[in-house]
C-alpha cells in the first residue's frame, strides 16, 4: 500500500519525529498514532457517557419538565435515623 501525504507541514512533522529518534520509521509512527486513537476512543466512550447524557438532558427543549423520578415510600420498611 502506498500512502501519499499532501500537506508539507505534516511531512515536516513526520520527518522531525523520525529524525529525533522517537520513531524508527513512518510505519512505527503511524502504528503508535492509531493505537493512541484506539485507546482514546475506548477511554472516551467509558468516561464521557454520563457527561453526554447529562448534557443532552440539560439541553432539553422542554426545561419546565421535571425529570426527577418521584420518591415513593415503601410499606413495611422502618425509618432509619443516622
Amino acid at each position: 500500500m502506498t500512502i501519499e501525504i499532501h500537506s508539507p507541514s505534516l511531512v515536516q512533522r513526520l520527518t522531525t519525529r523520525i529524525a529525533t529518534g522517537q520513531f524508527h520509521d513512518a510505519d512505527e509512527l503511524i502504528e503508535k498514532a492509531l493505537d493512541a486513537l484506539d485507546e482514546h476512543a475506548v477511554a472516551s466512550s467509558a468516561t464521557e457517557t454520563g457527561a453526554v447524557v447529562l448534557a443532552a438532558l440539560q439541553a432539553s427543549p422542554y426545561p419546565d419538565i421535571d425529570l426527577t423520578p418521584p420518591r415513593v415510600r415503601v410499606a413495611n420498611v422502618r425509618e432509619v435515623v443516622l
